[in-house]
């Protein structure tokens, strides 16, 4: 048993802040196909000059 115990109200109240506080999670998948669209994007304006 911990020394403060927390009822379940204190408990959502703290993960909320938690959740809250968190910083953005980095989605690797994500950043790929961002820097993937963005290539392509710069390939096609290339090939059509």
């Amino acid at each position: 048993m911990g020394k403060y115990q927390l009822d379940t109200k204190g408990q959502v109240a703290v993960s909320k802040y938690h959740e809250k506080n968190k910083p953005a999670k980095f989605d690797k998948k994500q950043q790929l196909e961002k820097i993937r669209a963005e290539y392509l994007k710069k390939k096609q304006e290339q090939t059509d000059k």
